[in-house]
């Protein structure tokens, strides 16, 4: 089976953000994957040093295929180095899967597919 590690920032954790929106529209997209027959699983971090021993754990938890790296991680300026470190961590713990970004909670299971 098919299987994708998505990324991203815990919106629970950011001043600001709609948490339990982002949260119930990410769990929709958990279902659009599922209903793929593609096996998922999600890492949302707080941006502190929690993050990178979290997302090394998710990325030897098993042989991923692909993993999404959210919007959130990518796309603020302020966390260009963030977003680096992040790839570079499924370059070292992950280096069989194929990488590819969302533009949107929404878009995850086309932005895997993209490179299925």
């Amino acid at each position: 089976m098919t299987s994708v590690l998505v990324l991203g920032i815990d919106p629970h954790a950011v001043p600001g953000l709609d948490g339990p929106a982002i949260s119930a529209a990410l769990d929709g997209e958990m279902a659009r994957f599922r209903a793929q027959g593609i096996e998922v699983s999600t890492t949302m971090v707080a941006l502190d040093d929690s993050a990178e021993p979290e997302i090394i754990a998710a990325l030897t938890e098993r042989a991923w295929d692909v993993v999404v790296v959210g919007g959130g991680i990518r796309k603020p300026a302020p966390l260009l180095t963030f977003f680096e470190q992040v790839v570079n961590l499924i370059r070292q713990h992950a280096p069989q899967a194929a990488i590819a970004f969302n533009t949107s909670v929404a878009d995850s299971v086309e932005s895997a597919q993209r490179v299925l």
